[in-house]
């Protein structure tokens, strides 16, 4: 008898329940427990324009770092970016991409798809070794910016005082001093070397992030949680690497991502004003610079490394963008 009471009390106190999930499965609106991580994740995913961006980027790295080879390994295409050779036809790209039934040759690469510049080398190679400058910088300035940002944010955030007076200061005097000025000083400093130049890029371009890091350290440096972990006698380091800074990482990951399309931009900027990347090496953006004045003559010694700056850096917005929706816990398209 006992027995029989608890299972009928077990289906009367499940008959409620299942009578709501079939009623909100019936509507197309079952519910599914997720994680704050498979949250971000999924609304990552359904962003279109950040998935797209996210593998135009791919290909163009793998692309730029397979073709002509990397720190020693060799790659795929067969021409150098510093072997001269002869100009032929000016040095007119032979790639095609028109078909023949529309009056075009074909698709076919040819000898140099991107020309010839005025020495003879493969334009094509010179473009993909460009290409590989800026992404390294770009993600070494990303990096070293991201760092530097989140430490001084994090401790004038955390400990307020004497602290976030000294490191606020010291930050504000960074923002009044134009970032181009600082950036061209240090490209003549660097001498041209590309990792030191993106190095020193990164140690300049940390700004805005520490504001940012220090405002939400700041915030939740009062909430409830990090009040129950001083109360347990947490000690500073823990309270900051285990209970505040997994708070702050969708900011971190959108500001680091923006971070690169920036310094793509800036490099470019440094080498077009020639105080970026130097020959011998070369990167899109000296590229651009050495040849502005074939713009109107031979147009795609100009046009091919701009393209490549175009798709880099719209990429890495759209990718940032993807990333900021998914941190955003107001989002809610993650139903379907």
């Amino acid at each position: 008898m006992s027995s029989q009471k608890e299972e009928s009390r077990t289906v009367t106190s499940t008959a409620p329940d299942q009578a709501a999930t079939a009623g909100l499965e019936t509507q197309g609106m079952a519910i599914v427990a997720r994680t704050q991580s498979q949250l971000v994740r999924r609304r990552f995913f359904r962003h279109k324009a950040a998935m797209i961006s996210l593998a135009i980027l791919v290909l163009v790295i793998i692309l730029a770092f397979s073709s002509i080879g990397f720190w020693g390994i060799p790659g795929w295409w067969p021409l150098d970016y510093q072997t001269p050779g002869l100009v032929v036809n000016r040095g007119s790209p032979t790639l095609s991409v028109v078909p023949t039934f529309l009056g075009g040759s074909g698709f076919h690469l040819g000898d140099h798809p991107f020309g010839q510049d005025d020495l003879g080398r493969d334009y094509f190679a010179l473009t993909m070794r460009g290409a590989q400058i800026s992404i390294m910088i770009a993600f070494v300035v990303g990096i070293v910016g991201t760092a530097i940002g989140v430490v001084i944010g994090a401790l004038a955030g955390f400990f307020r005082g004497w602290v976030e007076a000294v490191l606020m200061r010291f930050t504000d005097v960074m923002i009044t001093i134009p970032l181009l000025v600082i950036a061209a000083v240090v490209g003549r400093m660097t001498a041209g070397k590309t990792f030191i130049l993106a190095l020193f890029l990164g140690v300049v371009t940390w700004t805005g992030l520490a504001r940012l890091i220090r405002g939400e350290f700041l915030s939740l440096r009062e909430k409830e949680f990090v009040e129950a972990a001083r109360a347990l006698g947490a000690k500073p380091r823990r309270i900051i690497f285990k209970h505040i800074l997994p708070n702050t990482v969708g900011i971190i990951t959108v500001s680091a991502t923006l971070a690169m399309a920036s310094a793509i931009l800036l490099e470019t900027a440094l080498s077009f004003l020639g105080y970026g990347v130097r020959s011998p090496d070369t990167s899109l953006g000296l590229l651009i610079s050495t040849y502005q004045g074939s713009f109107s003559t031979r147009p795609w010694l100009f046009w091919w490394p701009g393209l490549f700056i175009i798709i880099i850096a719209l990429c890495v917005n759209f990718i940032g963008d993807g990333l900021r929706d998914a941190f955003d816990p107001r989002q809610t398209r993650v139903r379907a």
